[in-house]
């Protein structure tokens, strides 16, 4: 039986496997902005200032890298609506809604647990 995840397309997945591409979906939606992120978009779509200031404490330069790296991974969409000045937007897409659900329990679970967390 193998274990490693030796190329994007195949029948098993091991998050456990060193070489395995889950890994890397796996940082991506761990990572705090991230899930923060997709919780902001499920309310709908979202322009880049109200995720900042929904985010409180993120970067611009941070929430930039993050929605980005979202967008190449196929969890979120950005429009470009054409306007004086821009508009664009951040809007979750069927695969970002799919994962938005077990995030959301996540973020509940540790506002219901931060005080028993040393």
């Amino acid at each position: 039986m193998v274990t490693l995840c030796e190329s994007q397309r195949h029948d098993h997945h091991d998050v456990y496997a060193a070489q395995c591409p889950c890994r890397d979906v796996l940082d991506l939606l761990a990572n705090k902005w991230s899930a923060l992120a997709i919780g902001a978009m499920e309310e709908g779509p979202q322009r880049f200032g109200a995720l900042q200031k929904r985010l409180e404490g993120v970067s611009p330069k941070v929430l930039t890298a993050t929605l980005r790296r979202l967008q190449q991974r196929g969890f979120v969409e950005r429009t470009v609506y054409p306007a004086v000045p821009l508009h664009v937007e951040y809007e979750l897409t069927d695969l970002g809604r799919s994962v938005a659900g077990p995030l959301a329990q996540l973020r509940g679970w540790v506002e219901d647990h931060i005080d028993e967390i040393g």
